[in-house]
């Protein structure tokens, strides 16, 4: 049987991100998979450059990795109640990219934000972001890290029973999404 290949897709740039973190405990609670995480370094989205240059190398290959993913995790900071600029202009520069590498594609997405909504708002505008993409959006359970600075151990694991209990109850949903599609 062939290992399920996991991309992550994280909102914030940061190295020690609660959202990178988040993705990691996600891709750990997902199972036995082949985790990847995605590199959002790539100039804003701008008609003119991609008219004199074409779409970046770096679009091109996030497009690949979406495309070649058995799934795709996406977790967003808040800033100013809504997604981070970075998440979007990635998504705005693939979808300059021809194919549709995210049609049909099991999805979750989730967020870590500091305030205690937890980046409700700014994951529910991703999930409108999502639309026109039509990948297949797992509903829940939502997983909308709150005060995500105190929500991980020295480790990276996180804490708190809800949490875990909800982001492996989101995995899980992932993972049965993976199997109705055939794909890995």
């Amino acid at each position: 049987m062939a290992t399920t290949t996991l991309l992550g897709i994280s909102g914030a740039l940061r190295a020690g991100s609660t959202n990178r973190k988040l993705l990691r405990e996600a891709a750990r609670l997902f199972g036995e998979c082949t985790y990847v995480e995605a590199d959002l370094q790539m100039p804003l989205y701008d008609g003119d450059l991609e008219e004199a240059d074409g779409v970046p190398e770096s679009a091109e290959r996030i497009a690949a990795q979406i495309a070649e993913a058995d799934a795709v995790i996406l977790s967003t900071p808040e800033y100013n109640k809504g997604p981070s600029g970075v998440l979007k202009n990635a998504l705005d520069w693939v979808s300059r990219v021809p194919g549709t590498p995210w049609a049909d594609k099991p999805v979750a997405v989730m967020s870590a934000a500091a305030g205690r909504a937890g980046g409700e708002r700014a994951q529910m505008i991703l999930r409108g972001y999502m639309v026109p993409f039509r990948p297949h959006l797992i509903t829940g359970p939502e997983v909308h890290l709150a005060a995500s600075s105190k929500q991980f151990d020295e480790n990276g694991t996180l804490l708190g029973e809800q949490y875990v209990k909800d982001l492996s109850a989101l995995m899980a949903a992932l993972r049965d999404a993976v199997s109705r599609t055939g794909a890995h």
